[in-house]
């Protein structure tokens, strides 16, 4: 077992999900400012990828700021020798622990054996989990994943990762095939305790899947002995999620001002810059998550639907704000 900065954190530890699209350097700042998690996770970046020609692209989605601390890399990948030689670009950005997927549903990432697809070859798997802490030494290695492939398989997959001995286990309490069809299985989540406490005592375990509220995760914790929550979907358009708080009109409008400056901010173009490649269609699911819960959210999410950039974005709300354009 690593020396790990985890245990030094108080339980329940609240960690944001690693979400392709949507845990970026921009919303992290988001975070920063109304509500931060314990510990952040990086959206996933492919260990194929920080060795290719396209390396510093993927770089660029590993920028953070040092007020993100604590802060975990996670990647994917199928080559056991790649996540050795990846582990030093993790340490040298200055990450706090690196993260391996093996649960992602995407068809393109599992179409060479990665993300989810590790699920039915325990094999690489555990090739994958050793060469990763062979680079790392005492820097923590984490795994997230999900309770089976096409059915509940906690007793034949999950004590293949707790053998390994990782830092911290993360279990999104759905299969693969269930995607988001179904609700997380909560019910599971003590057996796996039991498991981690019978094969692994010093691993970390993590329940993943519908937690919609802060209060809500502090009871799933305590109810089931989970080490930390980990939150996905309900942190999207709500920043504040750990915070508990609940934002009034006027907040979740300047959220969306805010976080537009911080995409433009993030995404400019200069001379002595590289050019970042966001266009501004990327944001909008955004926009759209942030106007709800208020009188007249609907039109003006379909007002922000229509808009080309930030400044007409803005203009939307400031018109909105002072009522110069109807509500419905």
């Amino acid at each position: 077992m690593q020396t790990t900065f985890w245990k030094k954190l108080k339980r329940p530890i609240m960690s944001v999900a690693p979400m392709s699209g949507i845990t970026d350097e921009v919303f992290r700042r988001m975070l920063l400012k109304c509500g931060r998690p314990d510990v952040f996770w990086t959206e996933f970046v492919s260990v194929e990828g920080l060795f290719s020609k396209g390396h510093d692209k993927f770089i660029e989605d590993l920028k953070f700021l040092k007020k993100e601390h604590p802060i975990v890399a996670q990647v994917f990948g199928a080559n056991p020798n790649l996540f050795n030689k990846t582990v030093a670009i993790i340490k040298n950005l200055g990450f706090d622990g690196i993260d391996i997927n093996m649960g992602c549903p995407n068809k393109d990432i599992e179409k060479y054996g990665a993300g989810a697809a590790l699920i039915k070859n325990p094999d690489l798997a555990k090739q994958i989990i050793r060469a990763t802490k062979r680079g790392a030494g005492k820097f923590p290695v984490s795994v997230k994943t999900r309770i089976g492939y096409s059915k509940n398989q906690i007793e034949e997959w999950l004590p293949v990762l707790l053998g390994e001995k990782l830092a911290v286990l993360t279990v999104h309490l759905r299969t693969r095939k269930e995607m988001y069809k179904v609700p997380a299985h909560w019910e599971l989540a003590k057996e796996i305790v039991k498991l981690r406490d019978r094969l692994a005592p010093d691993t970390l375990i993590f329940g993943n899947g519908d937690v919609k509220s802060l209060a809500e995760a502090h009871r799933l914790a305590k109810e089931t002995g989970l080490d930390g929550i980990m939150v996905g979907r309900s942190v999207l358009g709500n920043p504040w999620f750990f915070s508990g708080r609940t934002p009034d009109t006027r907040e979740r409008l300047d959220a969306i001002s805010e976080h537009i400056k911080n995409f433009e901010r993030l995404n400019k173009t200069s001379p002595n810059e590289k050019t970042r490649t966001k266009k501004f269609i990327f944001i909008k699911k955004f926009l759209k998550s942030y106007a709800t819960k208020f009188k007249g959210a609907k039109y003006l999410r379909d007002c922000l639907m229509k808009v080309e950039n930030g400044n007409e974005a803005r203009e939307i709300i400031e018109k909105f704000l002072n009522k110069s354009i109807l509500i419905f």
